[in-house]
């Protein structure tokens, strides 16, 4: 017998396993197990005895005192989907665990619950919570009350599969919750909360009385003029990324395809041609940008750049560069009829999110922001700020980019930040006008900027917006907002299902 980590395919058995551990009970959801291992795969296991899932237990991370103390099962898991996990929080809580009947009393529960303490350790979190089912109470309903039921088990006078389990493995009870699990007709709806505090422990001074956790963003709305030379080029970004270093910024946004600049020189009047001519100042590019976000200590997000990759295909890709020298990239997956027809663009095919100093960030390249389903995937992965690098050559097109960037702040309670260019390249085909006001969106709640903006560029004129993003009042507020969009989704009714 081994304990492992939760895979995809094992999601069938381990509903099957449900059904039979606990009949009468609303079995998982494929679509719940499957978000379990999208938000915190580290945090599922299952026992697996000669190839058959004979166990299995969930959790997810939050910070316990943000819940109400007579919170339910529902509350504390998102209704069983657990995208209110929080990688920064004290406390494991734990959210099922079962054993197959034919392999009970061989301490597959103790292991499986061994196997959460070395998680916690792991992770240096102050606890596991549990909300614990008292099987066995509706043969004494009639009898006693639940404290009294539950005190008669604590003193080994009675015996509770679930309770006396908990307490033999180190679990104290801090209370009783009523309504916890509605359809637990064995346990009267009730539940025991029940604590393991982490001896281990080691207090992270940073996290205490956290108020806010402020992410400083420059948004580059970049000038597209004729230039001579890709020094030229290296010039003017360099230029750019002193300004956000010497402001504090964390973050440097440069808009999509602004390195079709380099197309200015290159003397070539065909699209199709010259845009393969300048995938030849992609390893140039990439230097540059790694060069610069070390120099600067500055993450940068380096607009698009059109790459020529192995398959002989040219990809729309935007490129994350932290200032640590690392990279990462963002294929545009919805590639627009122009940029089809003029340069034939090919597409990617997944939703990145990118770790940073700054949490979890996302990039997605102007068009694929009007695609509400994508950010709604990025979010469920962990983001909190949606970068849009963007090119747009007119008013209408500009308003289709701002206007899904602001609704998709507020759908996903994310920042969005949307940068793009201006000015004219009058010998460029294809990229001969620009039209652009850059900005800054947040979602739309007493806590953020009155309008949902937090700051905007004047239009159609080159220069910098420098914004602070709170990520501490965002996570206040998808726990505790006027509206609560993530919390309040109705996955009994409908789903987005990412293919990847």
């Amino acid at each position: 017998m081994i304990i492992r980590n939760t895979r995809h395919s094992d999601i069938d058995h381990i509903i099957a396993l449900q059904e039979l551990c606990f009949p009468g009970m609303v079995p998982w959801k494929k679509d719940q197990l499957e978000s379990h291992m999208e938000i915190f795969p580290e945090g599922q296991f299952v026992a697996e005895y000669d190839g058959e899932i004979i166990g299995s237990c969930s959790s997810l991370i939050i910070n316990f005192d943000e819940y109400d103390d007579r919170h339910s099962w529902d509350d504390v898991t998102d209704k069983g989907y657990i995208t209110n996990h929080n990688p920064e929080g004290y406390n494991l809580y734990g959210i099922e665990v079962m054993v197959h009947p034919d392999y009970r009393r061989m301490k597959i529960g103790h292991r499986l619950y061994e196997e959460r303490k070395e998680l916690v350790r792991s992770l240096n979190l102050k606890s596991i919570i549990i909300g614990g089912r008292i099987p066995n109470y509706h043969k004494y309903s009639n009898e006693m009350n639940p404290r009294e039921y539950v005190n008669e088990v604590s003193l080994h006078k009675m015996y509770d599969p679930v309770l006396s389990f908990q307490l033999l493995n180190g679990f104290t009870l801090m209370r009783i919750n009523p309504n916890y699990l509605p359809d637990d007709v064995q346990s009267n709806k009730y539940a025991t909360l029940m604590e393991w505090n982490n001896v281990d422990y080691r207090p992270m001074s940073k996290r205490f009385y956290k108020t806010s956790y402020p992410v400083r963003i420059c948004v580059v709305q970049y000038l597209m003029r004729q230039i001579k030379s890709f020094d030229e080029f290296a010039h003017q970004v360099e230029y750019f990324t002193d300004v956000a270093s010497d402001s504090g910024s964390d973050f440097a946004v440069f808009p999509e395809l602004f390195t079709t600049q380099l197309m200015s020189f290159l003397e070539e009047r065909s699209p199709s041609l010259a845009v393969r001519k300048l995938t030849e100042y992609t390893e140039q590019y990439i230097e540059l940008f790694t060069d610069l976000a070390v120099r600067y200590n500055i993450n940068i997000i380096g607009g698009s750049h059109f790459v020529k990759e192995d398959d002989d295909e040219i990809y729309n890709i935007a490129y994350l560069f932290r200032r640590d020298g690392t990279i990462e990239k963002q294929y545009k997956l919805h590639i627009t009829p122009n940029e089809r027809k003029w340069w034939g663009i090919s597409r990617g095919d997944e939703v990145k999110v990118f770790d940073t100093d700054c949490g979890k960030i996302a990039i997605q390249i102007c068009y694929d922001i009007e695609f509400p389903e994508l950010a709604r995937i990025a979010t469920d992965k962990g983001a909190k700020i949606i970068f849009t690098p963007f090119c747009t050559e007119d008013r209408q097109g500009y308003l289709r980019v701002r206007y899904c960037a602001q609704a998709r702040a507020v759908e996903n309670q994310v920042y969005t930040v949307i940068s793009g260019t201006v000015g004219n390249l009058p010998q460029t085909e294809n990229m001969d006008i620009q039209y652009a006001q850059s900005a800054i969106f947040a979602p739309s709640d007493f806590e953020f900027a009155r309008d949902g903006i937090v700051g905007e560029t004047n239009p159609n004129i080159e220069m910098v917006l420098i914004g602070d993003v709170d990520l501490e009042i965002l996570r206040r507020q998808r726990q505790d907002g006027t509206v609560r969009q993530l919390k309040d989704r109705r996955h009994d009714i409908y789903s987005i299902k990412y293919k990847k």
